[in-house]
Order: C-alpha cells, then sequence, then structure tokens
C-alpha cells in the first residue's frame, strides 16, 4: 500500500466552500428577513476580492482596494438584500451613501468576533465549464502508479472557538 493520496476527480474542495458561502447566505438572509437589525452584539467583517466577477463597487473604492476590501456590518447599514448567489447592502464611505454587490463566490472571509466565529474561502473564479483534470492513472492498462510530488491534500480552514 502506498503513502501517497491520489489526486481526487470530485471537487471535495469545491464543494466545501460552496456549501461554507452558503452559510454565509443563510446567516444574511436572516437578518434580512429580521428587517436588517443585527441581534445581540452580532457584528460582521466581511472580507471579498474587488475585481471578482460580479462585484459592484464605486471605482474610487476599487482604486483604493485594487484586490480585496473588507466591509463592516454592525451598526449603519441599509437596503441588505440576499439573493441566491449574492448580496447587495448600503454603506456610507466618507459620509457618502454607497451601494455595494458582492456575489458570495467572491468572499474571502466571514467573522462575527461577537461569538468568535469565522469562515476563510479560496477566492473563486466564474466557471467557462468543467475544469480540466488530469487523466485518472488506474485509467491507463500500461500505466504504473506514479507517486507525485503533491500530496492531495486540500484543507478548508474554519474556526469554530468558543467564548470562555
Amino acid at each position: 500500500m502506498s503513502d501517497d493520496t491520489p489526486d481526487s476527480l470530485i471537487p471535495y474542495d469545491e464543494i466545501v466552500q460552496e456549501a461554507l458561502r452558503a452559510v454565509v447566505g443563510r446567516v444574511l438572509g436572516q437578518i434580512e428577513s429580521s428587517g436588517g437589525t443585527l441581534p445581540g452584539d452580532h457584528h460582521f467583517y466581511i472580507t471579498f476580492k474587488t475585481g471578482a466577477a460580479g462585484v459592484s463597487i464605486p471605482a474610487h473604492l476599487k482604486e483604493r482596494f485594487p484586490d480585496e476590501m473588507t466591509i463592516v456590518l454592525q451598526n449603519k447599514f441599509w437596503d441588505l438584500n440576499v439573493a441566491e448567489d449574492h448580496f447587495s447592502v448600503g454603506l456610507s464611505f466618507n459620509q457618502m451613501p454607497t451601494k455595494l454587490v458582492i456575489p458570495f463566490a467572491a468572499i474571502t472571509a466571514f467573522v462575527d468576533p461577537a461569538v468568535d466565529f469565522g469562515l476563510q474561502f479560496q477566492a473563486m473564479s466564474e466557471p467557462d465549464g468543467p475544469e480540466p483534470h488530469d487523466e485518472a492513472e488506474n485509467d491507463s492498462p500500461d500505466s504504473d502508479h506514479k507517486s507525485g510530488g503533491d500530496d492531495g491534500s486540500n484543507v478548508v480552514t474554519i474556526d469554530f472557538g468558543r467564548k470562555k
């Protein structure tokens, strides 16, 4: 038996990332359905890729944050609207009201410091079709098992810290 873990042809990491992004959508959806009021001390830090497909932010924010930006949903936000694949929210930047549209696929981190909860994601790109995969090594009748340099592991960071 070999210690090498074979590459998976099932995109487990993508499936898990998508499921965890659904957690963000569900939480924001609950806030939306409660009238946009955060319960207790809950507040959210949401980090996203500003250049990701579907992100809509003003040009001055895109210039200031060309790669990644973190927003805070706490006291002053409005018009939270949650759809299946994105959310939009109104926030103020230098006393200027602004509407942001952020696809869940663009989110790289979601944190609720009030309860020490956080999720980190890999940035997702828009799929143009199925991602190409290498041919499975065991599909070729004349191939011997080769050991690759990649151990095939994929790690998703989830922080379920508890307050003491």
